[in-house]
């Protein structure tokens, strides 16, 4: 944010200014002309004339967010108050210091995970997301608008689409945030990653920043012939192209046994033919590879799929935005070459199952983010929010509600970075034997853990969270997502099932009360 401009003025000088055409007010120590603005205003003309040659500021607190001061009403600010301080407003890349909003190592708590690399790492991606994403993201969620090719092509060159991918050969020769090098980027650099971005507080157009791609690409990146893995993981990860994965469809869902998308081989032996449908598809609608699961004859066989003739997108309208870019796609007789294949012919259900802990991994990295998103969302308006003369935060009522729902983040971020901190010391053979059952065990208690957030965050804010714009604005758009990460990766009721049924593999013989 740009500093406001040096000349001060003295509140006598703003109260002269005071009449129709002829407008200042004050606001956290700014002043503005909003002369200009008064008929543009959208609570009316009447509440600029009411608080013209004044101070604003507690009426402005009650019905707008900071970021208007930051973003639209930034062009109208003149000047301060002469000799006194201007209130300090967030900055690009800033650390929250309110209470719970951020993992504990950065509120000087200390931490076996995280070390300066990870600072570093943080700030640059905050910074970035700050500059380039959020002044636009509120807006281009609400318009269903999906983020651009030139958005993607940033991030790319930035390191965040890498970052978000895991470690491996495919980041020799990127650029990684905070000037990371390849060889030290770990799963708390990727967590971080994950979190940055839910940090956004727009669930659609999060999604629309990348989720097909951390789905879709790691099969690519796995199973793919050496030269296809390398082109097509390059141009992804740099943003050049967009992928996403393929599976589920109208009638089956995700139950792979019910698949009805075929592929059949051409009379020359060189194409793979797709015919079918895939629903529910995440970036599907913008994407430009579809990691497609083809019934071929004695099993399942993992495509990668470009979009060419005879494959055919349309949007899916959901819950949460278009951004998201959730898709139907159609399969007419679409020609891949035989060299698309992923992984060995019929066997496509291995490459599928491989990439279900760091799928479920990341969703849980991001629905904690997001929860705890809301719980500095409610601190700020339990602050703000007066009540028959008293803030809402003096009613033990809602710090009952506040204590209940730090306490559940708090508990899955533990666990969490428990979870992270083995999947850096195990290999994969490792990770699948001793981390299957609690991943799906700690997505289950994150989306728990969501769920309460949200609906003690609804009660809070009252009519403001069922509200699309103001104050309420984050917490509306993550009560209607929030079902979102108890479905995707596996539903809350499988993945108790799973935890247990792997906890039970483990259970000695031997044990009795």
């Amino acid at each position: 944010m740009s500093s406001p401009p040096a000349k001060s003025y003295t509140r006598e000088e703003v109260a002269s200014h005071a009449s129709d055409g002829d407008m200042w007010m004050v606001v956290h120590g700014r002043v503005y002309d909003v002369s200009k603005f008064a008929r543009m205003h959208p609570g009316g003309e009447h509440f600029i004339h009411k608080y013209a040659g004044k101070d604003g500021t507690k009426a402005f607190d009650a019905f707008h967010r900071q970021d208007v001061l930051t973003g639209m009403a930034a062009r109208f600010c003149i000047g301060t108050v002469a000799e006194e301080p201007p209130f300090p407003l967030a900055a690009p890349g800033d650390i929250s210091a309110v209470p719970y909003a951020e993992t504990s190592y950065w509120h000087s708590w200390k931490s076996p995970y995280y070390t300066e690399s990870h600072v570093k790492f943080r700030a640059a991606i905050r910074d970035f997301f700050d500059r380039e994403v959020m002044p636009d993201a509120a807006k281009l969620d609400d318009m269903g608008k999906e983020p651009s090719e030139e958005l993607y092509r940033k991030m790319g060159q930035f390191g965040i689409l890498a970052a978000r991918i895991g470690r491996g050969p495919w980041l020799e020769g990127l650029q990684l945030p905070g000037g990371l090098p390849a060889s030290e980027f770990e799963y708390f650099h990727e967590q971080i990653a994950h979190e940055e971005v839910a940090r956004l507080g727009v669930p659609g157009f999060c999604d629309g920043l990348g989720a097909g791609l951390i789905i879709g690409l790691p099969p690519v990146l796995h199973y793919g012939r050496p030269e296809l893995a390398k082109r097509v993981g390059r141009e992804c990860l740099l943003g050049e192209k967009r992928i996403c994965l393929a599976i589920s469809e109208p009638h089956a869902g995700s139950d792979v046994a019910g698949m009805a998308t075929t592929a059949t081989k051409s009379e020359c032996g060189r194409f793979w033919v797709v015919r079918g449908a895939k629903k529910w598809i995440t970036n599907g609608s913008f994407c430009d590879y579809f990691v497609t699961a083809c019934r071929t004859g004695k099993g399942i066989t993992l495509l990668l799929v470009e979009r060419s003739e005879g494959l055919s997108t349309k949007k899916i309208k959901t819950s949460y935005s278009p951004s998201a870019g959730t898709a139907y796609v159609l399969y007419e007789d679409v020609r891949v070459p035989v060299e698309n294949t992923l992984g060995e012919e019929n066997k496509g259900f291995q490459c599928i199952m491989h990439n279900f802990n760091h799928e479920r991994w990341f969703i849980v990295a991001g629905v904690n983010r997001a929860s705890r998103l809301i719980v500095e969302e409610c601190f700020k308006w339990a602050h703000q929010r007066v009540v028959f003369g008293k803030p809402l935060i003096s009613q033990p009522v809602i710090r009952n509600k506040l204590a209940h729902m730090v306490a559940q983040v708090e508990g899955v971020q533990s666990w969490l970075e428990l979870v992270t901190y083995q999947m850096n010391k195990m290999d994969y053979k490792e990770q699948n034997k001793h981390l299957g059952g609690p991943i799906a065990l700690l997505k289950l208690a994150a989306t728990r853990a969501a769920n309460h957030v949200n609906d003690e965050a609804c009660q809070i804010f009252g009519g403001r969270a069922i509200t699309r714009t103001g104050m309420g604005r984050v917490i509306e758009g993550f009560q209607r997502s929030i079902k979102y990460g108890a479905i995707l990766g596996g539903s809350e009721e499988i993945m108790a099932d799973l935890g247990i049924r792997q906890a039970m593999k483990q259970y000695p013989p031997t044990a009795r009360l």
